[in-house]
């Protein structure tokens, strides 16, 4: 699978790699059997990228990967963690005993001496302003206990503050085909400063998989149920904060657009890689065949400009309006 340059953090990562939230059982229950058998599936695929978080399962996410680690050896496998959502979500939370304690248990999870990246977990806006704060991520650096770090943010601006931070070394983001506004001026940011832009909800929930209808329910434990008005976290991070009609809707525009032998979830996500600056994405996989049919999805040839013409027609039409200046 191609690889590329993760930004300043100098890492190579593949430009599939997995995202490790569904993992923790934050989108229903799953059997370490079956997470281990996903991260199995996706390495072998050529995956070598995976993205997980303190707070996924409450740490459940990251063991299982620190298992699959011990189970690997040495090897070329990056992991991104992230952290700070352990604690209220104010911006004095942000010090560095915190962040210490944070990737000190993150670490004994993983079962790693250092992380290879940890992310703040999109924090609050102000804490892109706390000079206080990224020097304590630069003290955790020079401790030994991170390789470096990054930002996961909720919208552009906050993206762009990130980026004007002289060692952040990646942004992770959510774009995807019903989430077009960063291309306009973060990724081109990103570019000029060499930060890496890892890519979430590419699937836009699952919506971008084009298997949802009207009569689609999620379980009760799903995000995709308790959290379409943005009731325990930010909404954008269900369905995009694309309203769930609206999305069907995109999609089934958008589904003619799909190269012949594709599958929809595939051609979303080449679409992804195709954008300059894009570093690597990371869809989630409950299963070894989705594992497996996502990074199929590096393999397709680069779309046309007609089709992603088409891409950004469907998208001014039904989606900005709901989203375009929101995030």
């Amino acid at each position: 699978m191609e690889q590329r340059t993760l930004g300043r953090t100098g890492h190579r990562v593949s430009v599939i790699g997995l995202g490790t939230w569904q993992l923790g059982a934050d989108w229903g229950e799953v059997r370490e059997e079956d997470a281990l058998a996903v991260l199995r599936a996706a390495y072998e695929a050529g995956v070598r990228f995976f993205d997980t978080a303190d707070v996924y399962g409450d740490g459940r996410s990251e063991r299982f990967i620190g298992t699959f680690l011990r189970e690997l050896g040495d090897g070329d496998l990056v992991v991104a963690t992230k952290a700070g959502r352990r604690m209220p979500q104010v911006p004095e939370n942000y010090t560095l005993e915190n962040l210490r304690a944070w990737t000190d248990r993150s670490r004994e999870n993983l079962g790693v001496e250092r992380l290879d990246l940890v992310q703040l977990h999109c924090p609050p806006s102000a804490v892109y302003e706390s000079d206080a704060v990224f020097d304590a991520l630069d003290v955790l650096v020079d401790e030994g206990r991170v390789a470096g770090y990054g930002v996961s943010v909720e919208t552009r601006a906050e993206a762009l503050a990130a980026i004007a931070r002289p060692n952040v070394g990646s942004v992770q983001l959510i774009l995807n085909m019903l989430r077009l506004a960063p291309l306009e001026t973060v990724l081109p940011a990103a570019v000029e400063a060499n930060v890496g832009i890892i890519v979430r909800v590419p699937l836009a929930s699952g919506l971008l998989s084009g298997k949802y209808d009207e009569r689609t329910t999620f379980a009760e434990d799903d995000h995709r149920t308790y959290n379409r008005q943005g009731e325990a976290f930010d909404v954008g991070e269900t369905f995009s904060g694309v309203p769930f009609d609206t999305g069907l809707e995109a999609v089934r525009r958008l589904a003619p657009l799909v190269p012949a032998g594709a599958a929809m979830a595939q051609f979303a996500l080449r679409w992804i890689i195709d954008q300059p600056g894009v570093s690597t994405v990371i869809p989630g996989a409950r299963t070894v065949e989705q594992a497996r049919s996502n990074a199929a999805a590096a393999a397709l040839p680069p779309l046309s400009r007609s089709v992603r013409a088409g891409v950004e027609s469907v998208y001014e039409e039904l989606v900005a309006p709901h989203v375009a200046d929101r995030w």
